[in-house]
């Protein structure tokens, strides 16, 4: 439901950091919490849907290349990437098997994502209402 607009070079037209802007709201596909939270039904099915948004930028596929989640990730594959590396360590460390790694070399843009369909605070009440095992 957030933007928080980046800050730099080529941003000069964009509200302070910490200024929200609304964008429509929509099911949450990559969390912005910690994979370490996630039960396990939402952390694979988190790295399953990163490996989808991943694939929309990295190959121009078109399915979902307009949804707001995609579209919030454009121009940040080094975020999206971290964000993977993240999960992976999480089901690394729960025993799960990983073997679909990312190219590096498409990780462009910024390292933190800083856009958000659902602030992090809304993204855990949701959470919470599903009376999944995610500790939050």
């Amino acid at each position: 439901m957030w933007v928080v607009p980046e800050e730099g070079p080529g941003h000069g037209r964009t509200p302070p950091l910490r200024e929200k802007v609304p964008l429509p709201s929509t099911k949450v596909r990559i969390w912005d919490l910690s994979p370490l939270l996630l039960c396990r039904s939402h952390l694979l099915g988190e790295h399953r849907e990163l490996h989808a948004v991943w694939s929309i930028l990295t190959r121009r596929k078109r399915g979902y290349s307009r949804h707001p989640e995609t579209l919030r990730w454009a121009g940040k594959t080094r975020a999206l990437f971290r964000r993977h590396q993240a999960l992976v360590e999480e089901m690394l460390r729960r025993g799960y098997r990983h073997a679909s790694p990312l190219d590096r070399r498409l990780a462009k843009g910024p390292l933190v994502q800083r856009a958000f369909v659902d602030s992090p605070r809304a993204q855990r009440r949701r959470l919470r209402a599903k009376g999944c095992a995610c500790r939050v």
